[in-house]
């Protein structure tokens, strides 16, 4: 699926998720070297579980973070999956 951040400077989030595990994961924008960190810890990993440990994250004054959009992503994937 395609996810379109709001509120952050990643443009876009690329997510696949089989068998409730993240399988695939790309972020477009950004800051590129802690959101290469992120996929590589995400790979492979149980996605609520994921969504649960980023959701929240803030970026200096935002209200959001590309984590917290990489959680929302999840939870939308996971929701369409349902």
């Amino acid at each position: 699926m395609i996810y379109i951040p709001r509120g952050v400077c990643s443009r876009q989030i690329e997510l696949e998720i089989e068998n409730g595990l993240i399988t695939h994961l790309e972020i477009y924008g950004g800051c590129n070297g802690n959101l290469q960190g992120i996929t590589r810890l995400l790979l492979n990993r149980p996605a609520k579980e994921a969504a649960d440990l980023l959701e929240g994250t803030r970026c200096g004054g935002k209200a959001t973070s590309c984590p917290d959009q990489i959680a929302k992503a999840i939870r939308q994937c996971l929701a369409e999956q349902a």
